[in-house]
């Protein structure tokens, strides 16, 4: 008896191990990122990143500020108005608009698009995109006018400095609830269109609020379990994506600290956890494309997420600027040679 104990005692033993060790690789495989974190003191702004700073500063003033709140059950009018907004930026740097509209009950949403062919491989799609409308009652500056500003820059300066791979900017509808993960979700009608017409989108970056950061200590939160492995201080751009998105995260997380800009986190989780599918990339997950989100974690870090408080004074235009400059490395990366 006491010999067969031993036997069973010796086998649970093994199976721990064994299945501790699956989880183990699993998790390094999920979290392994190339390069390293910026560590440090940041550097001054150039004059380039000054001008920058306040362009994208403007940007969000104009739609979190003077439209404010823009959604299609509470503000349709204002949603338009954010629209017009985004197409005439677009049409300022010189790009044609592609306007997708659709209807939710009597309203027209628009996805908006500006497209920059690309030099050798065209058919190969990279999406830059981010949503521009706001739940009910926030003006949302960091959700998200923030990631329309810094999609706007992108396409400013990309204007004349075409890729290999053809460059989608895509301003998006009805990200927010109760849209959200829906069929009128206005990412994922743009991404089936993708699929219907067999576009061959190889990367899309969701842009999803980046304008919230904190050298404070404990400022960042995680979802459960996550704490362990990351950062409690929530100075630093996370890049998430699904698991057959890892190799694009792993893509766009080494080019983003090759200019060790800002501190950076990347992993590439089951969309099971809470938070990794929260954006216009999950809508590109539907249609089996790889995508993922860029963002400063949103309601994991900004104390006024969703809320009337998120506006566009408290948000940090200067690390938006270096945020906006090392994208640059990443498009280049994802979408070049």
């Amino acid at each position: 008896m006491v010999m067969s104990w031993r036997k069973v005692g010796h086998s649970i033993g093994t199976r721990v191990l064994f299945y501790g060790g699956l989880l183990f690789v699993a998790w390094w495989w999920m979290l392994r990122m190339p390069g390293r974190s910026f560590d440090g003191p940041l550097h001054p702004l150039t004059a380039a990143e000054s001008e920058l700073a306040s362009r994208l500063s403007t940007d969000v003033h104009s739609l979190a500020g003077s439209i404010g709140e823009r959604n299609v059950d509470g503000q349709p009018a204002q949603l338009a108005a954010a629209a017009s907004f985004i197409e005439r930026s677009f049409q300022e740097s010189g790009y044609t608009v592609r306007s997708q509209a659709y209807s939710v009950g009597s309203v027209t949403c628009r996805n908006l698009e500006a497209e920059l062919r690309g030099t050798s491989r065209p058919a190969d799609i990279t999406v830059i995109g981010a949503h521009y409308d706001t739940v009910w009652g926030s003006p949302g500056a960091d959700d998200n006018a923030s990631g329309v500003a810094v999609m706007l820059a992108l396409a400013r300066t990309f204007a004349a400095r075409p890729q290999a791979r053809t460059l989608r900017f895509v301003a998006f509808a009805n990200e927010e609830p109760p849209y959200f993960w829906k069929a009128r979700m206005g990412s994922l009608v743009y991404a089936r269109e993708c699929r219907a017409r067999g576009d061959r989108v190889s990367a899309m970056l969701s842009l999803e609020s980046v304008g919230v950061f904190s050298d404070a200590p404990r400022s960042q939160r995680y979802p459960a379990g996550l704490g362990w492995f990351f950062p409690s201080t929530g100075n630093f751009v996370a890049m998430v994506g699904n698991l057959t998105s890892r190799a694009l995260v792993r893509d766009a997380l080494g080019a983003f600290r090759s200019t060790h800009s800002l501190p950076s986190i990347g992993a590439a989780l089951p969309n099971s956890i809470p938070g990794v599918g929260w954006s216009d990339h999950w809508s590109f997950w539907q249609a089996g494309y790889h995508a993922i989100e860029i963002t400063d974690t949103a309601p994991y870090r900004n104390p006024f997420y969703h809320t009337s408080d998120d506006i566009p004074d408290p948000l940090d235009y200067p690390r938006m600027a270096r945020f906006t400059a090392a994208m640059c490395r990443v498009v280049d990366a994802v979408a070049g040679n």
